[in-house]
């Protein structure tokens, strides 16, 4: 599992996928999120704009990371 730390409070499901480096672009973010490729917890979100906040674990393609 990847740690990803950010000095905000939360961050955009889908700036974190960017941020990350899962995806290149904002519009690859958003169709892998609407596709449900993405878990937040174990659970598959179809929500961009989802709020995560530290201790959030998101997968997609075979990654993990872990939001600090």
């Amino acid at each position: 599992m990847e740690i990803i730390k950010i000095k905000t409070e939360f961050i955009k499901l889908d700036a974190l996928l960017k941020y990350a480096a899962l995806v290149g672009t904002g519009g690859e973010a958003k169709l892998v999120i609407a596709d449900g490729l993405v878990r937040v917890n174990g659970e598959v979100c179809t929500m961009r704009g989802k709020k995560i906040t530290p201790g959030t674990e998101v997968e997609f393609n075979g990654r993990a990371l872990l939001v600090e």
